[in-house]
């Protein structure tokens, strides 16, 4: 993939950076990643997608390429955000369709994207959109009132994950079959490598975003998501993963039967099945989008 770099000096005071295609007429996917990843940890999927689609890749606040921000600005703010800098920098491509795409994280800021700017894509695909069910974030809110959210096993795991490595080949060595990278082919683990690391200032390399950041998301939760899911009325597709987290099976059921605009598809493997069978999910997405894709107007 030919990919040149873009830069966005936002309204929150730091700078969100990303890569797009150069532009040539195709139809546009505007792509977030999940936490702690970066767009092109996703290359293998995105390779079998530009056939099709020229891309746009949004690094989101302290991930990739784009500053740390300081403190995390929310999920909310993060969705305005990468609106903002989609309607700053997505002149380039013309009067085209506009598709958007989001993993994990990446896939709830889309749809709160969505649902803010409902003129802005003419489909959507969410890959295992981590939606949290009423309930859940009800428990998180009254945590969060006593002070026990930020403090929940998965965000203090992070904390404590290795973030260096002495080269990019240990790091590959490291991780591999490990954890949430269990499965994942081999030339999407070191597009992870590749791109979600970089050169560490005292030697070796380090990741990108770091362990705090990826912990600050984690002790987070996204505000009014299920009114925010009731407003969306772009037709969105969901593919999620037949051994993703219980709590998004059921969120994104919820969705899927409240809401007539969503559809669901469900993809072998786990949270990360686009990582485990990049060519198959690639299929799956574009056969959603690339229906009646001429005729779509870009809004």
């Amino acid at each position: 993939m030919q990919l040149q770099a873009w830069h966005h000096s936002c309204s929150a005071g730091y700078t969100l950076r990303g890569e797009h295609s150069l532009p040539s007429g195709k139809p546009v996917l505007h792509f977030l990643h999940g936490n702690g990843y970066c767009g092109r940890t996703y290359e293998p999927m995105l390779a079998c997608l530009s056939p099709h689609f020229d891309l746009f890749l949004s690094d989101i606040q302290g991930h990739g390429n784009s500053d740390n921000g300081g403190r995390f600005h929310g999920w909310n703010r993060t969705a305005e955000l990468c609106l903002e800098a989609w309607q700053a920098r997505g002149a380039i491509f013309g009067d085209v369709p506009v598709f958007a795409v989001g993993h994990s994280f990446g896939g709830v800021i889309t749809s709160l994207m969505l649902a803010k700017a409902p003129e802005q894509f003419a489909r959507a695909v969410l890959l295992d959109p981590v939606l949290f069910p009423p309930a859940l974030i009800g428990l998180m809110a009254l945590s969060d009132v006593v002070g026990l959210y930020s403090r929940n096993t998965l965000a203090r795991r992070t904390r404590q994950r290795r973030h260096h490595w002495p080269d990019r080949q240990t790091a590959f060595n490291s991780l591999h079959e490990r954890g949430m990278f269990k499965g994942w082919k081999e030339e999407a683990l070191w597009a992870y490598v590749n791109h979600a690391l970089r050169n560490a200032p005292e030697g070796g390399v380090e990741l990108k975003c770091r362990p705090s950041r990826e912990a600050e998301i984690f002790s987070s939760y996204p505000r009014r998501l299920w009114s925010s899911l009731a407003k969306i009325t772009t037709p969105t597709h969901v593919l999620r993963g037949e051994q993703t987290y219980p709590f998004a099976a059921k969120g994104i059921a919820r969705w899927r039967n409240s809401n007539p605009v969503v559809s669901e598809q469900v993809m072998p493997g786990g949270h990360c099945f686009m990582q485990q069978d990049p060519a198959s999910s690639a299929e799956a997405i574009s056969a959603f989008l690339r229906n009646d894709a001429s005729c779509l107007p870009r809004g």
